[in-house]
């Protein structure tokens, strides 16, 4: 049973990490529905629009948990994405769970690169930055050179 679980847990995992925008470049919407012991409660839904290099895609979702006729669940959302080229910029998100706010919104990403086009590659900078807008603090930096590095912001007082 445990190698089961663990097989399962690894095919699963490792088909996430393939999985990129540039899988849907060929869809313009996908339509779900979502099901509850075989009855439908609900849809998810997303849209894709393209300029250029340039994906935004939304998304939009609605479901309602029912017990003998009494709403015990109810979730209604949407959330936009934006990529550029395969990479993610923006993200934000607003759900209204059982008539409670919930939301996301993302923070800035910059890239800081080199100018000096005389500079080898192993010495030019290229670093992504997240800097949350409201606080002007900066969440995240990634950048490769000996590997990739990350430094996220894990607390804050």
């Amino acid at each position: 049973m445990k190698k089961f679980v663990v097989t399962l847990l690894i095919v699963f995992f490792s088909s996430i990490s393939l999985a990129h925008i540039g899988h849907y470049n060929k869809f313009d919407k996908i339509e779900m529905e979502i099901l509850r012991n075989d009855e439908v409660i609900g849809y998810n839904n997303y849209y894709f629009k393209r300029d250029g290099e340039k994906t935004i895609v939304k998304n939009q979702y609605k479901f309602e948990v029912k017990l003998l006729s009494a709403t015990i669940f109810k979730v209604e959302g949407y959330g936009e994405e934006i990529y550029l080229k395969d990479n993610l910029i923006s993200f934000q998100s607003k759900t209204l769970q059982n008539k409670k706010e919930k939301f996301v919104n993302e923070t800035d990403h910059f890239k800081l690169t080199s100018k000096d086009t005389s500079l080898p590659e192993d010495k030019k900078l290229n670093f992504d930055i997240w800097l949350d807008k409201k606080t002007s603090v900066i969440v995240k930096i990634t950048y490769e050179r000996m590997g990739n590095w990350e430094y996220r912001l894990k607390n804050l007082e």
